[in-house]
C-alpha cells in the first residue's frame, strides 16, 4: 500500500526544515515527502511532514493558527532580527517595566500590519529577499495583515523576555518582537524561538526523527483528515460516488452544498477534497486514490 499520511515532528534547533525532510525522505523513498511552515534553523518544535500524497494537503495545515515559545533581548539590535545575525547592544537603552510590556502587548493583539523581516524567505523581483540582503541591496518589503490572537509575557529578567504567541500563518514571530520592543522605545532581537504547536498537531504528541525506522514509520503515521478537520465540512460518499470522482466526474451537491468539502468513504478515509462549480455539483480538486484510515 502507498504511504499517505503526516508525521509530527519535534524539529531540533540547528537544522534546517529541508534537513529534517531529507531524513524522512531517505526512510520512504519513492514517496514524497514534504512540510507545512518552514522552521528558521535557530527555531525548534513541531513541523507538520506530508508523506505520499499527503503533500497535497499541507497547505491546509499551514492554515493553521501557530503557537510559539519566543525568547528575546531587549536593548539589542540585529540585521537578521535575531542571534543569527550581527547583534548590536545598545547604549543606555530604556530598561521597560513589566507593566509597560503588558500593555504594548494588548495592543498589538488582533489584526495588525506588520513589516516582513529583510532576512527573509519573500521575494522581490523574482529573488529571495534575504539574498538581496545579503548582497547589500536595500530590502523595502511592504506591511502585510496578520492577526496575533493571543500573546502573553511568560517571564521577564531584563533583558530577556519570554512570550508565548499565537498567531496567524505569515506572521513572522522575529518581526513581532522587534515591534513589540518599539512601542516601548528600544529594541529587541530573537534568541530563541519554539513551535509548541500548529493547530491540533502539538509539541507533546511530537516525535523526534531520530525515533523512525524504515519498520516502523507507517504505524507513526496520522490520518491525512487531521489536515482539513475544522478547515471545512466533511462527507461521507457512496462507493459509487467514489468511483465517478476517480473517474474525474462530478457528483451531485445538495442545495445548501459549501463551497468546498471533504469527502470521505464509510471507513472514515480521506477520499477527495471537493469543490463547488457554478453548474451545482461538486468536483474533485483533489482526488486520493489510497485512503488512510481516519
Amino acid at each position: 500500500m502507498s504511504l499517505f499520511g503526516l508525521l509530527n515532528i519535534n524539529k531540533p534547533s540547528g537544522l534546517t526544515s529541508r534537513h529534517v525532510v531529507d531524513q524522512v525522505l531517505r526512510l520512504v523513498k519513492p514517496a514524497k515527502v514534504g512540510h507545512a511552515g518552514t522552521l528558521d534553523p535557530l527555531a525548534s518544535g513541531v513541523l507538520v511532514i506530508g508523506i505520499g500524497q499527503a503533500t497535497r494537503i499541507v497547505e491546509y495545515v499551514q492554515q493553521m493558527p501557530k503557537c510559539y515559545r519566543a525568547t528575546f533581548l531587549l536593548g539589542h539590535t540585529s540585521d537578521t532580527e535575531d542571534i543569527e545575525g550581527v547583534v548590536t547592544i545598545l547604549r543606555d537603552a530604556p530598561r521597560p517595566s513589566r507593566t509597560e510590556l503588558d500593555l504594548a502587548i494588548a495592543e498589538m493583539i488582533g489584526e495588525i500590519e506588520q513589516r516582513p523581516p529583510a532576512y527573509s524567505a519573500l521575494k522581490i523581483s523574482g529573488r529571495r529577499a534575504y539574498a538581496l540582503a545579503r548582497a547589500g541591496e536595500a530590502v523595502d518589503l511592504a506591511p502585510r495583515k496578520i492577526e496575533i490572537y493571543r500573546a502573553e509575557i511568560v517571564h521577564y529578567d531584563y533583558p530577556e523576555l519570554c512570550i508565548n504567541v499565537e498567531c496567524s500563518s505569515g506572521t513572522y514571530v522575529r518581526s513581532f518582537g522587534r515591534d513589540l520592543a518599539e512601542q516601548v522605545g528600544t529594541a529587541a532581537v530573537m534568541s530563541a524561538l519554539e513551535r509548541t504547536a500548529i493547530g491540533r498537531f502539538t509539541l507533546e504528541e511530537a516525535i523526534d526523527t531520530g525515533q523512525l525506522t524504515r519498520e516502523n514509520i507507517a504505524g507513526q503515521m496520522l490520518s491525512p483528515t487531521l489536515a482539513i478537520r475544522g478547515l471545512m465540512p466533511e462527507r461521507v460518499m457512496t462507493e459509487p460516488e467514489i468511483q465517478r470522482l476517480g473517474n474525474g466526474l462530478s457528483i451531485a451537491a445538495p442545495p445548501d452544498a459549501p463551497a468546498h468539502c471533504a469527502a470521505l468513504d464509510e471507513a472514515n478515509r480521506l477520499v477527495a477534497i471537493l469543490d463547488l462549480h457554478a453548474d451545482g455539483a461538486f468536483w474533485p480538486a483533489k482526488y486520493f486514490p489510497s485512503g488512510f484510515p481516519g
